[in-house]
């Protein structure tokens, strides 16, 4: 008899450190506990991403247990052959299902039959007798038409059995959580990862999905994802506005259970990273924009505002063809034609307050109304920097240089899959970052907190400067809400909440009257800006803004006092 067999103290073999077989099956289990839930990398990956000061136990430290590894792993075959492979393929084939099922309780009561599965069970064995040439896809498919063709009085024959032993097996559920495994059943119920949120698109699919099986209950998934996928883009921008607010509804509420089960689950190593987004397209994403009153955004160039304008000629034309067309067109044009285009740029830059823009992007609270853009709650923050987020923006320039065939949401979806496989050494260099960002984001917040409480802390103004302009239809709105003292009695987040309902139940042209009045004032406003970049047109762009800034009053204390 071996003796390692019977003294489980017996060395497993000679090294630096003596290792027995029990340390190292302790070793090999606490290697184990250390792999994430879902283990799915190469095992080179994955033995390189173990922290082995957090394998160690007992007297062996991390680095002895890391070579004691390496040594007893060259003992164990790495690769598998292509018997082995052919072998588990053949085994696939015979039993695609195998290992797919679900494990139950054993006292788990058994659910009933349905209706359609009584007629199945009790005509199948007829009909294959009958039918001995055709296939089990075909055979179902003869008693699935079979079944649709019973008139109501015989398909309630099988109805009734089925709602009889369903409410037998709802007592019996009862009984499995309420007194035979309460445990088990509260586990269940925590455990759960709360559902993903489903965009827009998706919502209205499971909508119609519903009807049309109504109406035509032989209809195929193909056919239906067809059908709706039509409607979908033929829908108006009023009813497609409906499934996108329903979609970040859901959202919120996703993001508030996944939060809670983060807390209640420690053990499942989940972090705010893995809080799914709802991907809204560009489209629906400018179209909630425009139904929110924030302003379009400017052209970056003139090559931009040139694609805007020449677009609005080729609707016909395919838009890939479009951006080549006007690409061939710009490099046509004389050098002084894209100075001009590119002069245009910047005036209506200039015009629609491209700043302000930029600074209603930054806040996730939608709309933004001008009175609450302006005075902030001091508890309102900027979307929160994560790691992953830094480590995102800068790989994704890189990324979509190389893989320019990939679509946005493609190249967001790489880029999580290379963050989730970064080694997490790599991934400490981009928590300190977001630790030093978020530093300097909570001085910046102080400082304009502080500047904010300073009495007369206005900002400088350039002499002569006229107001920026409402942008929008909403801002003017919202301008002469807060104007009034009706909504005073309220905060501003308050207000801004009312603020969005009122605009949202106002009738169509009562926005219309507001949006022409924001136009009439933005026309006036580009005049007296013309008159205003005239007069400064010589004056140096910095040197100028510096010389005719407002003089403030300052106290010079002497440093002898």
């Amino acid at each position: 008899m071996d003796a390692s067999a019977s003294n489980p103290a017996v060395t497993f073999c000679a090294g630096a450190a003596a290792w027995a077989s029990d340390d190292l099956l302790k070793l090999l289990e606490s290697m184990r506990e250390k792999l994430p839930q879902k283990d799915v990398v190469r095992y080179k990956t994955a033995e390189s991403r173990l922290d082995w000061d957090e394998v160690a136990f007992g007297h062996f430290s991390g680095e002895e247990c890391k070579r004691k590894w390496l040594e007893v792993s060259r003992q164990v075959r790495r690769f598998r052959t292509l018997t082995e492979l052919i072998a588990d393929v053949q085994e696939l084939a015979t039993n695609p299902h195998k290992g797919k099922t679900v494990k139950k309780h054993p006292d788990f009561p058994k659910k009933p039959l349905t209706a359609y599965f009584r007629f199945f069970k009790e005509k199948r064995a007829k009909y294959a007798k009958l039918h001995p040439e055709i296939s089990n896809l075909e055979l179902t498919k003869v008693l699935s038409k079979k079944y649709r063709e019973l008139s109501d009085r015989k398909k309630a024959k099988y109805s009734e059995a089925f709602h009889r032993e369903k409410e037998i097996f709802e007592q019996q559920l009862l009984k499995f959580q309420r007194e035979e495994h309460p445990d088990l059943a509260e586990y269940m119920k925590r455990s759960e990862m709360p559902q993903k949120p489903k965009t827009p698109q998706q919502l209205w699919y499971n909508h119609k999905k519903k009807s049309i099986l109504k109406i035509n209950p032989e209809a195929t998934t193909k056919e239906i994802k067809e059908s709706v996928g039509k409607q979908w883009a033929e829908l108006s921008n009023k009813k497609k506005l409906k499934w996108i607010n329903k979609a970040l509804e859901q959202q919120k509420v996703y993001e508030e259970a996944m939060r809670e089960f983060i807390q209640q689950h420690p053990e499942r190593n989940l972090s705010e990273s893995n809080i799914k987004k709802v991907t809204l397209t560009k489209a629906e994403r400018q179209l909630k924009d425009k139904f929110d009153g924030r302003p379009d955004k400017p052209p970056p160039n003139g090559f931009s505002l040139y694609c805007t304008e020449s677009m609005v000629k080729m609707t016909e034309v395919p838009y890939a063809e479009r951006i080549m067309m006007c690409s061939q067109q710009w490099k046509q044009l004389k050098q002084s034609e894209r100075d001009t285009y590119q002069e245009r740029c910047k005036q209506v830059c200039k015009r629609t307050g491209c700043c302000s823009f930029l600074l209603l992007c930054c806040f996730p609270q939608r709309p933004v109304p001008l009175c609450a853009s302006l005075q902030r709650d001091s508890d309102s923050t900027k979307r929160p920097i994560s790691a992953m987020f830094i480590y995102k923006e800068e790989k994704r320039p890189k990324l979509q240089k190389q893989r320019p065939d990939l679509s946005e949401s493609e190249v967001a979806q790489l880029l999580e899959r290379m963050w989730t496989e970064l080694p997490d050494k790599k991934k400490k260099k981009y928590a300190r970052l977001e630790e030093t960002l978020k530093v300097e984001l909570k001085k910046a917040v102080k400082g304009k907190q502080a500047s904010a409480a300073t009495p007369n802390s206005k900002k400088a103004k350039i002499e002569g400067e006229s107001k920026k302009p409402l942008l929008s239809g909403y801002q003017a709105f919202s301008q002469e809400l807060c104007a009034g003292k009706e909504l005073d009695h309220l905060s501003l987040k308050e207000r801004s909440a009312e603020i969005k309902g009122r605009w949202q139940k106002m009738p169509q042209h009562e926005k219309d009257r507001y949006t022409a009045a924001a136009e009439k004032m933005q026309n006036k406003n580009k005049v007296k800006l013309d008159k205003w970049l005239k007069k400064r047109k010589n004056a140096d762009k910095l040197g100028g803004a510096k010389a005719k800034m407002k003089p403030t009053q300052t106290k010079v204390v002497s440093c002898s006092s």
